[in-house]
């Protein structure tokens, strides 16, 4: 994990320093907020920990700017101690806020929370985003399989592709041309019937028979789409 401290008095980065030396960070170190935002220009930053009163660039100057770009952990190591401060801290999107003086074992622990919640968020996001589910239907993009209930399908890899378009698509109708653009990229190999045979090998597999509208619905004279959760009967 990248670790970057911003604070302008030297002592304070150097006690820093040696008090997370044994943790598993790479540290990166600034003294004012120029010389930090040239850091993460050059350096992808897991956690900040930020003074407020620092030359050149404020530390609530810096998370706002920040905050354009990164979602990242931000805590505020700092002097000013007052509500109102901390509010405005707070408010600009830091997650946390210490007020100087301070323990270093609390600012290892908080350091600790903040990149263990981060990193969950982070797992958790990529899961749902590696995952389609729409009704007893699951897609999974990273295994380029589907499933239905615990039972892997036997698609073909453009019936995956089919499935994979209109799943990322709910509700959205697509006409034969858009589907062949999209799976096979030939344009100048369009077939509409080839499109019309994958489209039935998949509803078979589907089990989206005898003009079922569970799953994939034809719109006539215009094409097809996935049925929102709520459409499927």
């Amino acid at each position: 994990m990248n670790v970057l401290v911003a604070e302008d008095e030297e002592n304070i980065r150097e006690l820093i320093k040696e008090h997370l030396r044994n943790e598993d960070y790479n540290l990166y170190f600034a003294s004012n907020g120029q010389e930090a935002l040239k850091i993460m220009r050059e350096t992808e930053i897991d956690l900040g920990v930020f003074d407020v009163i620092m030359p050149y660039l404020d530390g609530f100057n810096l998370l706002r700017k920040v905050r354009e770009k990164s979602n990242m952990p931000v805590i505020f190591l700092t002097a000013r101690g007052e509500e109102m401060d901390k509010v405005l801290g707070l408010g600009l999107g830091a997650d946390d806020y210490i007020v100087k003086p301070f323990s270093f074992a609390e600012l290892k622990a908080r350091i600790q929370a903040q990149l263990r919640r981060n990193y969950l968020y982070k797992k958790q996001k990529d899961e749902s985003e590696n995952v389609l589910i729409s009704k007893d239907i699951k897609l999974v993009k990273d295994e380029c399989a589907a499933y239905k209930g615990n039972k892997q399908l036997d698609l073909s890899t453009k019936e995956y592709l089919i499935l994979l378009l209109l799943m990322e698509n709910k509700g959205k109708v697509f006409t034969k041309r858009q589907i062949y653009d999209a799976v096979w990229k030939e344009d100048f190999l369009f077939d509409e019937n080839t499109v019309m045979v994958h489209l039935s090998n998949l509803r078979s597999k589907l089990d989206n028979k005898g003009g079922s509208k569970k799953y994939i619905t034809t719109i006539r004279g215009i094409g097809y789409k996935w049925n929102k959760d709520e459409e499927q009967k």
